[in-house]
């Protein structure tokens, strides 16, 4: 029997947003009879401010202070996320209450001219607002021209079938969770596009001290998700990591440990670190330090101070 008979999930209010909240809401009434779940769609700085790059805004927690100030307020009770978009270094007072089983981690390819990221031609015109995903294709495609893409997933493929970007490079997941799979000409593999931490995971948020909050989503986590997700973000945090850094992290979880992938990059892409780290599943925040200390030894100091001087 649960205490709680009402709580509130507050979410951005973009379709993708308003797909993720309506399926934990979904999940936890399954789980948990006579409970009545709302949601609480709120606009947020990040939403709105489309014609600028998020590292020059404020970085990722614009996505989701305002959600964060109506949990403190108690306007509700918890907020769902991308993993992808929760800052490395959450606020003081609020706590990631589950990470869910994990949707394809992949960057995805989209075009309507090709079907491959290789058959680009020179001086084609590639989308993306990630300096992550900037960085890594012009290591490996230097004549292709990148330009900003924000907006939500309709809005950037709006954009690309109105002829302002040859392909657009966006997250298999928030396609495939829009019923937008068939767009996806190429699933990136990580070798040639390294995910963001988080990527393709969901998580809960809320107020540190919410045991009520972590009870009725403690059936929705997932062990080995969480486990990666915790790796790839302590290699973030550990580099002080923001949306103003090219910094991918990846983790795959088999028989009890972890393998990870991590890379940080110039942003012109002429100087990509790698690193992969094996470990213990129990502990994976030391793997992620141990993959930034690596990173460290090969030179990231120099790559990340200018970019977090801009």
């Amino acid at each position: 029997m649960i205490a709680t008979r009402r709580i509130v999930i507050a979410t951005r209010r973009s379709r993708l947003a308003l797909w993720q909240a309506e399926h934990v809401k979904a999940r936890l009434e399954a789980l948990h009879k006579g409970l009545a779940v709302e949601l609480l769609p709120l606009s947020t700085r990040g939403d709105e401010l489309l014609d600028q790059r998020l590292d020059a805004v404020g970085g990722k927690g614009l996505f989701i202070k305002e959600l964060e100030t109506a949990m403190r307020e108690g306007r509700a009770d918890l907020a769902v996320h991308s993993m992808k978009d929760v800052p490395a270094d959450l606020p003081p007072g609020f706590e990631i209450a589950a990470i869910l089983g994990r949707e394809d981690p992949r960057d995805a390819f989209v075009s309507n001219k090709v079907r491959r990221l290789a058959e680009l031609k020179k001086s084609s015109v590639l989308g993306t607002s990630s300096l992550r995903r900037a960085a890594q294709i012009r290591e490996r495609y230097p004549d292709i021209e990148l330009k900003l893409l924000r907006g939500n997933v309709e809005t950037r493929l709006a954009k690309l079938d109105g002829g302002e970007y040859d392909a657009i490079v966006l997250a298999v997941a928030g396609l495939v969770r829009l019923g937008l799979a068939a767009r996806i000409g190429e699933r990136l593999e990580p070798d040639a596009s390294l995910p963001a931490p988080g990527q393709g995971a969901l998580g809960v948020e809320c107020v540190t001290g919410r045991g009520d909050v972590r009870a009725l989503v403690a059936p929705l986590a997932d062990r080995a998700s969480a486990a990666c997700v915790r790796a790839e973000r302590a290699v973030s945090l550990a580099l002080g990591g923001s949306c103003s850094l090219p910094l991918g992290a990846y983790a795959e979880f088999s028989n009890g440990r972890i393998r990870l992938r991590a890379l940080v990059a110039s942003e012109d892409g002429r100087r990509v670190l790698h690193t992969e780290q094996s470990g213990d599943g129990g502990d994976p925040e030391s793997l992620g330090r141990r993959a930034a200390e690596d990173l460290r030894a090969q030179g990231a100091a120099a790559i990340l101070s200018p970019l977090r001087e801009k």
